[in-house]
């Protein structure tokens, strides 16, 4: 595989490259979006949770979600016991700038129970909040029309018919739905009608938009986890599966059904075509997939798929440029751990934790398991490095959401992860694990090395809770990144981290023309002094959940970025130029330089 890189010249600073700037909007009435939007830390208002100095770096969080507003009561089945193992997985949580504002705005996904009637009060519905710019959010799920009440599950963005407006996709037990944005501050649940819905047998979990076919239209990745029936499976006890160290605890997924994955491809005009058997993606089946990450791990520019998967091999969907796909994650690397051994995969992310510009992959597994780091090796494969990086040793949690998050902006991503056991038993039966867990912050420490400072990340990471979905973003557009957790049978959290830094950091927005509106898929690289920084634009990851898609940049010292480079979805690439750090730019696809034009001239060569 070749890799590129620059040899700049005198000619660069010659450059006249226009790019549009404004400041982001402020106010909360719904518009369409700018073609370039920059927010500097000067700008924009003080933060509602300052950082302070009487926190020690590089992280101390505070969870903020009782004065924030973020209200929910989160329902999934039993509290004190799980009888089933759709009880047990959890739900997942989007942060997305729904009525383009400017400000990310939160969706928590919501389960229901077996039994309606244990249900206090209301049906349990997801919950749509609004941010109000001031550190706090006003729930508007009825207004905005997504108070269902079903067992939901996943939940990814993307604005799949491009009219400037990111739209909902939520998995379910059962049917899933799609939620079209109308760009009002409403949505229209519209998947039956768009073909996503599915036949309501599968369990669908993690999902993404990604253009696989690079025609400019989102398409949409859905795993499922196993085909469950409440007529026909055991309950705690009554087979091999369903006892836990010599405990009765809820059967699977060993033992049941599997269902395959499903990829819909975006026809247009609001209509999907289920191409799982054309393109290849149900020739891997026998897997009970969680988690989907896309990436570009060849760097070939076509996207390809990573799933985690529950007791079953990981699957690596390698993208063979002609609408069809094939599972390489064995020979890549990425299929079991070092020794050879399937893993109970859970949630996973992407990042290049050691800036060598190829993205790497961790993954969180079930307890007594450590987790999975996977180093790319820039030859299409991978090489097991979670024992090299320092992270081997937390094997007593159950991690669930996870992140690469650069905490302190030094431009190293960290990583963090939450947890919680499946099986409330483990309490009442003292099987050396804990229902509720801590969160795990692992600070990047550079030359691949990582440092364990959960028990010195404050109150946020070591208060326990029965944690699953997990999604990051940069709230109040301060350049710190915050953290939305989705707990089993509880409230959320929101966390906020009150250290201060003195480093840099910057906001990127991509803005497709040719290529999907949001620029799902675009890799993109930030040039500061001697430091290169890459990172790609994804839908969906972590544990069914979807992060902020605009891309934070920690850049350490560095006041200035020299030059930013885009390779959109669909191949093109183009260089915008640099300027001041601490701010959010809005790249838009035409608006830059062509590599022919800076080949031309000199300004950078490919080698």
């Amino acid at each position: 595989m070749r890799r590129s890189r620059y040899k700049l010249s005198g000619v660069c600073t010659s450059l006249t490259i226009y790019l549009f700037v404004f400041i982001a909007a402020t106010n909360a009435q719904i518009q369409k979006p700018p073609d370039a939007t920059v927010a500097s830390a000067k700008q924009i208002s003080t933060s509602p949770y300052p950082a302070s100095e009487l926190h020690p770096a590089p992280a101390w969080f505070i969870d903020v979600a009782p004065q924030a507003g973020l209200r929910m009561q989160n329902v999934n089945g039993g509290v004190e016991s799980k009888q089933y193992i759709i009880e047990t997985t959890g739900s997942g949580v989007a942060i997305f700038d729904y009525d383009n504002d400017g400000w990310p705005d939160i969706f928590l996904v919501n389960g229901t129970t077996l039994d309606d009637a244990k249900v206090k009060g209301a049906n349990p519905t997801s919950h749509l909040f609004h941010n109000n710019h001031d550190g706090t959010f006003t729930d508007v799920t009825h207004a905005a029309g997504l108070d269902f009440t079903g067992w939901g599950q996943g939940v990814c963005v993307g604005d799949y018919d491009n009219d400037g407006y990111d739209d909902l996709y939520v998995t379910y037990y059962g049917k899933n739905r799609l939620y079209h944005n109308e760009g009002n501050g409403t949505f229209k649940e519209v998947a039956e009608a768009a073909g996503v819905a599915g036949d309501g047998t599968a369990w669908g979990t993690g999902c993404a938009f990604v253009d696989y076919d690079r025609d400019g239209k989102l398409d949409l990745l859905v795993a499922n986890y196993v085909r469950f029936d409440l007529k026909t499976s055991p309950k705690p006890g009554q087979g091999l599966m369903c006892v836990w160290k010599g405990t009765p605890v809820m059967c699977g997924p060993r033992g049941l059904d599997s269902s395959p994955n499903i990829l819909y491809h975006n026809l247009g005009g609001g209509k999907f075509a289920d191409v799982s058997k054309s393109s290849g993606i149900e020739k891997t089946d026998g897997h009970y997939c969680f988690s989907v990450s896309t990436l570009d791990y060849d760097d070939d520019g076509w996207p390809d798929i990573y799933v985690a998967c529950d007791s079953t091999p990981s699957i690596l969907y390698h993208n063979l440029r002609n609408g069809t796909f094939v599972d390489v994650a064995a020979e890549a690397g990425v299929a079991f751990n070092e020794d050879g051994r399937e893993q109970a995969g859970m949630g996973s992310t992407i990042g290049d934790y050691d800036n060598d510009g190829r993205p790497d992959i961790f993954k969180t597994n079930f307890s007594d398991d450590s987790s999975s780091l996977y180093h790319n090796n820039g030859d299409g494969t991978f090489s097991s490095t979670i024992f090299d990086a320092g992270l081997g040793l937390n094997t007593r949690y159950l991690g669930w959401g996870t992140m690469f998050i650069d905490v302190d902006n030094d431009g190293r991503p960290d990583i963090l992860a939450v947890n919680g056991h499946v099986y409330p038993e483990v309490d009442t039966a003292h099987l050396g694990s804990t229902y509720r867990e801590p969160r795990l912050l692992y600070w990047n420490a550079g030359n691949g090395k990582f440092k364990d400072i959960s028990q010195q990340c404050g109150p946020g990471c070591t208060q326990p809770q029965p944690s699953r979905g997990l999604a990051i973003g940069d709230l109040w557009n301060d350049g710190r990144m915050s953290a939305v957790v989705n707990n089993m049978s509880g409230q959320p959290m929101l966390l906020v981290n009150k250290a201060r830094n003195n480093n840099n950091w910057l906001g990127v927005i991509t803005r497709g023309i040719k290529s999907n509106r949001d620029g799902i898929g675009a890799k993109v690289t930030v040039f500061a002094g001697s430091n290169k920084f890459v990172q790609e634009v994804r839908s969906g990851s972590s544990y069914i959940s979807n992060n902020d898609m605009r891309l934070h940049f920690g850049l350490g010292s560095s006041a200035q970025f020299d030059h930013i480079e885009v390779r959109w979805p669909n191949g093109m690439s183009e260089l915008f130029p640099g300027g001041a750090a601490n701010r959010f730019v809005t790249l838009t696809e035409g608006r830059g330089e062509t590599p022919m034009a800076r080949e031309t001239i000199g300004v950078a060569t490919h080698r």
